[in-house]
């Protein structure tokens, strides 16, 4: 795909999907393109996007395919240990003399895709402070994703390959594979529809969690959203990354490193 092509096919997109291609590595996207368009069927892209106007659920479907969707319980799960062991704990024992007597922890799980990275924060917080009222706020711009994860399901063997037998009993029905989350886990998350590149976020966040979703973006954007994530945290608050993820001169924005995949607000 020269980059004539590839500059048409994004303003289509844009028209279409209101998706700004602009803010992701363009050698990377227009092979994903390619790809796709040899899978539909079409001819061409004039022809593929003459039949997404006509076709609301191929739309949907290439809209899903452009927000990349790969994901499972406690990814890198040495990492979640750090979480369940230490980090949590130390931001349970803050927020008691930050908020309202019974509140718990704020946590924004962004690009959360179909729902496995918010539910895992859900187990590990009733696990650690069931009597306290936790916030998880998880957003993603694919509707098809997260209306997945507000139905709690369904999930493959291989994505719940880090969740133990007694989380399993706890927190999913009963069966499976697939397998769902119980409802009084669902409950727990506040699922919204939210494009990180332009929509306003809340704030005042104990941890900002946005994992393996920053990497397919452009450096330029990739310095805009984690300054964006580091206004969305309180003073002290942690910002979790995916675990190939580093944050550059994290000092810059207001980041300290305190560990592999995390830092913190100073």
């Amino acid at each position: 795909m020269d980059l004539a092509v590839y500059a048409r096919i994004k303003e289509a997109i844009r028209t279409l999907l209101d998706i700004n291609l602009d803010h992701y590595k363009d050698e990377q996207m227009r092979r994903r393109l390619d790809s796709w368009l040899a899978r539909s069927g079409s001819a061409s892209w004039d022809d593929y996007f003459a039949r997404l106007k006509k076709e609301p659920a191929e739309l949907t479907k290439f809209r899903d395919y452009l927000t990349i969707n790969v994901t499972e319980f406690f990814r890198d799960f040495d990492r979640w240990k750090s979480v369940k062991e230490s980090i949590l704990p130390n931001l349970l024992k803050e927020s008691l003399g930050m908020r309202a007597l019974g509140s718990g922890v704020r946590i924004w799980s962004a690009g959360c895709s179909i729902g496995a990275e918010p539910f895992s924060f859900a187990m590990l917080l009733d696990e650690l402070a069931p009597q306290r009222k936790h916030y998880i706020w998880a957003t993603d711009l694919d509707r098809g994703a997260l209306a997945k994860a507000q139905a709690g399901g369904p999930f493959t063997t291989e994505e719940m390959q880090n969740v133990t037998p007694k989380q399993k009993e706890a927190y999913f029905r009963p069966g499976g594979p697939p397998y769902f989350v119980n409802s009084n886990i669902v409950r727990k998350i506040t699922f919204k529809e939210h494009n990180l590149l332009s929509d306003p976020t809340e704030t005042d966040f104990d941890m900002v969690v946005c994992r393996n979703v920053v990497i397919y973006f452009t450096t330029e954007t990739k310095d805009m959203l984690y300054r964006k994530f580091h206004a969305a945290l309180r003073p002290g608050g942690i910002m979790f990354v995916g675990g190939t993820e580093i944050i550059p001169r994290p000092q810059e924005i207001g980041f300290r490193s305190t560990g592999f995949s995390f830092y913190v607000k100073v």
